[in-house]
C-alpha cells in the first residue's frame, strides 16, 4: 500500500517526530510504501480561495511551491495519515494550510486512489484534541469517504506503549 504521512510538527525530534518513526517502521515492516513529508520544512502557503483550479485549470492550483510535491504523493497515495501536535485544540498551522490547499485536488471528489486514512496527535493535555479529531471526522471520513485505520493521542511525553501503538498501525495495513 502506498501510503501519505503528513507531518506537521516543526520538532524534529519531538513526540509527533516518535510517533511517525513508529508508525513508518510498522508499515515498512508489513511491505508498505510511505512517503513522509515534514510540512514545515516545506514552502507551502495558504489556500488563496481564488477558484482557480476549479475555473480555469482543472485540478490545479495557480501556486507553484512545495505543494506541488504533497499533490503527486498524494494522487498515488492510497492511505493518508495526518499527524501533529496540538495548537490551540487543532492541527499546527503549517499542517492546515497544507490540508487547506488540498482543495484542487481532492474537490468535488477525492483522488481515485485514496480510500484510508488515520491521525496522531500529541498534546500536553488529554483534553485538547476534540478541534482536530472533529476535522478529520468532518473533512476525511466524511467528506472525503475514508476509511477510519485509527487515531492515536499522546498526553505528555511519547511513552513506549504509544510508539508500538504506532508501530502496531502501520503492520496492520
Amino acid at each position: 500500500m502506498k501510503i501519505l504521512l503528513l507531518n506537521g510538527s516543526p520538532r524534529p525530534n519531538g513526540n509527533t517526530a516518535k510517533m511517525v518513526e513508529a508508525f513508518k517502521e510498522g508499515a515498512a515492516a508489513g511491505g508498505n510504501e510511505v512517503n513522509v513529508i515534514d510540512v514545515c520544512r516545506k514552502n507551502i502557503k495558504g489556500c488563496l480561495a481564488c477558484e482557480y483550479c476549479h475555473t480555469k485549470e482543472k485540478g490545479q492550483c495557480v501556486q507553484k511551491d512545495d505543494m506541488q510535491e504533497v499533490y503527486a504523493l498524494l494522487k498515488e497515495a492510497e492511505m493518508l495519515v495526518i499527524a501533529s501536535p496540538i495548537y490551540y485544540h487543532g492541527i499546527s498551522g503549517q499542517l492546515k494550510c497544507t490540508i487547506d490547499r488540498f482543495y484542487s485536488a481532492a474537490y468535488p471528489v477525492r483522488p481515485e486512489n485514496l480510500k484510508k486514512a488515520a491521525m496522531m496527535l500529541c498534546s500536553g493535555d488529554r483534553d485538547q484534541y476534540d478541534g482536530a479529531k472533529f476535522s478529520y471526522d468532518g473533512d476525511f471520513l466524511g467528506y472525503l469517504g475514508l476509511e477510519d485505520m485509527g487515531v492515536i493521542t499522546v498526553a505528555g511525553d511519547v511513552t513506549q506503549d504509544k510508539l508500538d501503538e504506532a508501530r502496531a498501525l502501520g503492520t496492520l495495513l
